[in-house]
């Protein structure tokens, strides 16, 4: 895989992950909790920076796919481990009167959203390094 197809599965992946979390948000209605909210502020930059390499043709650009996939991942990490019960409950951030992603009501496919998360950002960071392994110019 070049490295400018590995960079346009970056962004492709980014940008629907975006979409779709905009549509859950803003079309079924379902408030983010605390952890969402966070993952977000790293996967919607993904979306506008990795979009912009392409157009601009900056091969370079994937560093910033790397750092930001790494982050939000950790971010997705710790609320799949609040999903799973690995973490104790008082320190988990979503409430019961509020907006909460560890219910098992929150699944998508059959697949809980910290978990989609999680995968979504490990593929942008690993596309986003594969796209860097091709010589520059």
């Amino acid at each position: 895989m070049s490295g400018e197809t590995a960079l346009a599965a970056a962004w492709t992946l980014a940008l629907v992950a975006s979409l779709a979390v905009l549509f859950i948000g803003e079309v079924l209605g379902q408030m983010p909790c605390v952890l969402c909210w966070y993952q977000r502020a790293f996967m919607f930059p993904l979306a506008i920076i990795l979009g912009l390499g392409l157009w601009w043709g900056d091969a370079r650009v994937g560093r910033y796919g790397v750092v930001l996939g790494l982050g939000g991942g950790l971010f997705a990490l710790w609320h799949l481990g609040l999903y799973a019960g690995f973490i104790p409950e008082p320190i988990q951030p979503c409430t019961e009167t509020g907006p909460s992603c560890t219910d098992e009501n929150q699944l998508i496919l059959g697949i809980p959203i910290p978990l989609l998360s999680l995968m979504a950002f490990a593929l942008v960071a690993g596309l986003s390094a594969l796209s860097l392994k091709e010589p520059r110019p």
